[in-house]
């Protein structure tokens, strides 16, 4: 068990959460509808429940009506320590009244977070560099596997999400209004293991990895042009709805990259930095990727990304004019430094494994439980729960997502909406109890949703 001591941000559970009104209320109503007469281009969750926060603190959110929630999104997997950790507000508002900004020069606060970085992460990851948007570091990682390389082409998969500049948008599924009607010259996608709708599955039943590596190999050969730079994959798929791989797959992918010199390139964006349990997820397969970028957890909220690429290939960012504007500030480097620290010191990053016990115990029984829940899966603090319209067919069942999403949003839990796949990232400062009060509330919103639907 961890040393986590959550007294700091403890609630109590009689009061938490406490809506004063049915939300979102005439407050939120009123702010929103003044605000969109402007500000465009919602998030689905939003429209789905278009509450105004006001304030946040630890794993609570409240809204300008007054009405207090438990956090289950931390931001769209940003917050992991929570909103306001003390340390990383003190932190930022430090660099706020001393130095702002002085682009790539060498300040103190950026030397010491490269030689924390260097401590805690894993194997011959040496070489940084820092942004300010986790789809500007994607970009970057793709520049230093070209250069390092000096090949082009990149093979990515189904359902990945990678961010929305032109090369990161060209490593994901396409027909969406999220992206555009094209993709970069040299961009392949192949299908990634999911083991609850597998392309290729063994005479059990269970899914084959062997047989998605076969694919990959004859990929290679007859579907790119011979000029394959890197895999570029998530390690676990958030916008695709929290989709584990088997625990043989990056073991697998790891070699056949090895094999024809093909670079392995991580996005964790969404999963480092204590999200499922490790500084990096790919520590969970002991697998060390050539690329990594890091982001949303690496600063708890403030804007600050990176790419981190081992020892043989750190030299490459001299060649791709990598610094950016914002990218490394003092701010910036404060903020991630402070959170390393926070993570060390606070001893979270087994909290969270444990946060995950807990929730995997909990989501488990829902598949017996109720007839809609089709699939759980989770990884220290990153969750999510598969609603289908009948568990043979696997059929995806979006109008329960949106309303088992609504209801708990009324309970007070603020969390995460994909269609019909119900995501979940609670911070890993989370107390036991708010997590099982979590889950309560997302329990009881699945039973009023089956029930409502006549299943």
């Amino acid at each position: 068990m961890s040393k986590y001591d959550p007294t700091p941000y403890k609630l109590d559970l009689k009061q938490w959460p406490k809506m004063v009104v049915p939300p979102p209320g005439p407050k939120s109503q009123a702010l929103h509808a003044r605000c969109t007469k402007y500000f465009k281009g919602l998030s689905g969750q939003v429209k789905l429940f278009p509450v105004a926060f006001e304030s946040g603190s630890g794993c609570t959110l409240t809204d300008v009506d007054g009405n207090q929630y438990i956090d289950f999104s931390s931001g769209i997997y940003v917050t992991t320590l929570g909103h306001c950790h003390p340390k990383i507000t003190q932190a930022v508002q430090k660099y706020a009244g001393q130095l702002m900004n002085c682009h790539d020069f060498t300040t103190d606060i950026k030397t010491r977070l490269m030689e924390k970085m260097a401590a805690v992460l894993p194997g011959d990851l040496k070489g940084y560099q820092l942004y300010d948007s986790g789809t500007t570091a994607v970009e970057a990682g793709l520049r230093v596997c070209r250069a390092a390389t000096k090949q082009h082409e990149f093979i990515s998969c189904f359902y990945d999400f990678h961010g929305k500049t032109g090369g990161a948008v060209s490593l994901a599924q396409m027909r969406s209004s999220v992206y555009g009607p094209t993709r970069a010259p040299g961009s392949h996608m192949v299908p990634r293991p999911d083991p609850y709708h597998p392309h290729w599955t063994k005479a059990d039943g269970t899914i084959d990895t062997d047989q998605y590596i076969k694919f990959y190999e004859e990929y290679l050969d007859r579907g790119t042009a011979g000029q394959v730079a890197a895999f570029v994959l998530e390690p676990i798929q958030g916008w695709g709805g929290s989709v584990i791989p088997p625990d043989d797959f990056f073991p697998k992918l790891r070699q056949l990259c090895d094999k024809h010199k093909i670079l392995l390139m991580a996005d964790e964006v969404l999963t480092s930095m204590g999200r499922t349990g490790k500084w990096l997820c790919m520590e969970h397969w002991n697998v060390l990727p050539d690329v990594v970028t890091l982001g949303k957890g690496f600063g708890n909220g403030f804007p600050v990304t990176a790419v981190c690429v081992r020892e043989p290939y750190k030299e490459t960012f001299e060649a791709i004019s990598a610094s950016s504007s914002y990218g490394g500030n003092p701010m910036a480097c404060a903020a991630a430094l402070a959170s390393i620290e926070v993570i060390e010191e606070e001893g979270l990053l087994q909290h969270a494994l444990d946060l995950g016990e807990l929730f995997t115990k909990r989501m488990g029984a829902w598949k017996q439980k109720f007839k809609i829940v089709g699939d759980v899966r989770c990884k220290g603090c990153l969750m999510g729960v598969e609603l289908v319209k009948d568990k043979t067919t696997k059929a995806p069942f979006d109008e329960a997502g949106k309303l088992v999403y609504q209801s708990a949003f009324r309970k007070g839990l603020a969390w995460i909406p994909a269609g019909h796949i119900l995501r979940m990232s609670p911070p890993i400062v989370m107390d036991l109890d708010t997590a099982h009060k979590g889950m309560d509330i997302i329990e009881e919103a699945i039973g009023e949703t089956q029930a409502k639907l006549g299943y």
